[in-house]
């Protein structure tokens, strides 16, 4: 004789659970299509205008741009004779500090490279016998300035 076994009674189902509340923000995606939009106009106008040349200047910062006769420029490299050296960092600093390597006694703008490196746009700031030296800013084919410095005492 065979017997038949029931199945076992099924287990009671777990009431369901209400959804995870989503929390949202009326407009958010018509916002975000707005920043979108503003955020590309900027780009554009930055690069038809040359905003990203300013920012570019601003984070390769040159430290010196400002410099006039009166001021100090830290410590640069030791050059003898008539060597020219290519200078990463030069800033001006406070004539007081203990940083302060090089007084600028004169400046001459829109000067090309040969015109810097023709010695002689310093000539009229420097005294005979001084140590002297010439600190140019010129980009290639463009016109920059020239510092005309002496070694602080």
């Amino acid at each position: 004789m065979s017997e038949q076994v029931a199945p076992p009674p099924a287990p009671e189902a777990a009431p369901p659970q209400p959804a995870e509340p989503e929390a949202k923000k009326p407009g958010g995606r018509k916002a975000l299509g707005i920043v979108g939009a503003i955020l590309a106009i900027v780009v554009v106008a930055g690069l038809k205008f040359g905003i990203a040349s300013a920012i570019g200047n601003y984070f390769n910062k040159d430290e010196t741009a400002a410099a006039k006769a009166g001021d100090c420029i830290a410590e640069l490299p030791e050059i003898t004779g008539t060597e020219q050296e290519t200078v990463k960092g030069a800033k001006v600093v406070e004539c007081t500090s203990t940083d302060a390597a090089y007084n600028v006694v004169g400046r001459v703008d829109d000067q090309s490279e040969a015109q810097a490196k023709a010695d002689t746009a310093c000539s009229q700031y420097f005294k005979e016998g001084e140590e002297a030296y010439v600190f140019s800013s010129i980009e290639p084919g463009k016109t920059g300035y020239v510092l005309c410095l002496t070694k602080k005492a």
